[in-house]
């Protein structure tokens, strides 16, 4: 069975730095492209980067854009998201996806991902 696993989410002050991780098995990762999405309580879920099969491709959401940085390690099977500069309002649920779309651009809609992990706590105090 598929399943992706976050990991490194915590408390940190405004101003700090967290690597999240994201274990996937199952399935044949080098194939998918990756996403990272967060959701906040009472807001919808957003998209916060991606990174196609090769990791030739990246994007961001503008509000991280400059401070986070996706990557990936195919021979470990996991997609990494470097968080920093962090800000109060980059607290959130943090959830990787997995995306069998086969094409060039990468996609930010969350109905478009196959997979899901459970996600990881980040709190980011003032």
């Amino acid at each position: 069975q598929v399943q992706l696993v976050e990991s490194g989410g915590g408390l940190v002050q405004a101003g700090g730095s967290l690597r999240l991780s994201c274990a996937a098995s199952g399935l044949t990762f080098s194939t998918y492209a990756m996403g990272w999405f967060r959701q906040a309580p009472g807001k919808e879920r957003e998209f916060v980067a991606a990174i196609t099969w090769s990791g030739g491709n990246l994007y961001y959401a503008d509000s991280v854009k400059g401070r986070f940085t996706i990557s990936r390690d195919n021979s470990k099977n996991t997609v990494y998201l470097q968080m920093n500069s962090l800000k109060p309002e980059d607290t959130a649920v943090y959830s990787c996806a997995a995306d069998r779309f086969s094409g060039t651009w990468l996609r930010t809609n969350y109905r478009n991902y196959d997979y899901w992990g459970q996600g990881t706590q980040v709190t980011v105090s003032s």
